[in-house]
């Protein structure tokens, strides 16, 4: 744990950016029934009930200290789809950085 502070306590330096990088899976969600509008007094009603459409996987990239962020939709969580997140992350978000400093957790992706 230590390690981790340590490394979010490094000054800015746009040539090594200290980029964190986290993966959330979603439920895409649909209404059974037309949601009752709001009116004076009383809140939108929508029906606890839903359809589930399926799922898809958000990446997401923070740079805090260069104020630099990131978040693309992915149909899966694959190997392959996370090694193309990180390409993009090299090579268009940082292409001219001497070295990212890559913070995640321990998808078993990774």
């Amino acid at each position: 744990m230590e390690d981790i502070l340590d490394v979010y306590e490094l000054p800015y330096d746009p040539k090594r950016p200290v980029v964190c990088m986290d993966e959330k899976p979603y439920q895409l969600l649909g209404e059974t029934r037309e949601p009752l509008p709001m009116v004076p007094g009383s809140d939108r009603k929508t029906d606890s009930e839903y359809i589930r459409n399926g799922t898809v996987s958000i990446f997401a990239f923070v740079e805090p200290l260069g104020g630099t962020h990131h978040v693309s939709v992915r149909e899966h969580r694959t190997a392959v789809d996370w090694a193309e997140e990180i390409k993009y992350l090299v090579d268009v978000m940082y292409p001219d950085a001497e070295k990212i400093i890559l913070v995640m957790d321990n998808l078993n992706t990774h």
